[in-house]
């Protein structure tokens, strides 16, 4: 191992000691129809969440749930809006540079490497995305959009107070990416990963469940990602 590799190792053990949160995955025997109805959503709620970089109070709450059974990871986001900014777009367009959107980043071996970027917007245009790698250990960023998570789905829904979301992620795709090491996770099991949301209203804010102490790669930081843990 290389000098630098092994730095950066070390930096990643240290961050993961030192700052990542834990944060429950509940498991759920609820039927969940993916609608962007959260009235009947049971899990409970996390946030809000904060300016991505700094942990600063941000101008519109946002709060997100997660729940889980044996086939599926299930994500809430209530996102409080007065200005919803975006519109219907076909499947992968870069909403995230446009468009309100919610986002979740998940790696389940925790390597920092082949992880998962997923994007939904206020009219449930989403995006999915395979990074395959952001370091220079690794090769420097290379990313595929043509990635597709089978049997992934999404659908957001306005209200009063801005936008709900809810999607699915199936596991059995999760295993299918090359180098993800994935094992599907039982209770106890921790998947490393955060959630976003760009809001592109009065004032455009990232925002995130965790927040990150380095500037680098925007919200790409798997070192300082939040610990996600299975639980009953």
């Amino acid at each position: 191992m290389k000098v630098s590799s092994f730095l950066y190792f070390l930096v990643f053990l240290y961050s993961i000691n030192t700052y990542s949160q834990t944060f429950p995955i509940h498991k759920t025997n609820d039927k969940i129809t993916i609608d962007g109805d959260l009235t009947d959503w049971k899990t409970p709620f996390l946030g809000p969440f904060v300016i991505h970089n700094s942990g600063e109070k941000s101008t519109q709450n946002t709060m997100v749930s997660l729940s889980w059974n044996d086939e599926n990871l299930y994500i809430a986001y209530r996102s409080k809006d007065s200005k919803i900014i975006g519109k219907s777009q076909p499947k992968d367009s870069k909403i995230y540079e446009t468009d309100d959107l919610v986002e979740m980043f998940i790696d389940p071996d925790g390597d920092g490497k082949n992880y998962i970027e997923i994007g939904v917007n206020a009219f449930s245009t989403y995006y999915d995305m395979l990074l395959k790698c952001i370091s220079p250990e690794c090769g420097g960023w290379n990313t595929s959009m043509e990635y597709t998570i089978s049997g992934f789905e999404a659908v957001s829904k306005t209200t009063t107070e801005g936008f709900n979301t809810e999607i699915k992620i199936p596991f059995s795709s999760l295993a299918k990416i090359e180098n993800g090491n994935f094992t599907k996770p039982k209770t106890g099991t921790k998947w490393k990963g955060n959630t976003f949301r760009i809001d592109y209203g009065n004032t455009t804010e990232y925002l995130a469940l965790q927040s990150y102490k380095s500037l680098k790669f925007g919200f790409h930081q798997p070192a300082e990602f939040a610990v996600f843990e299975f639980v009953e």
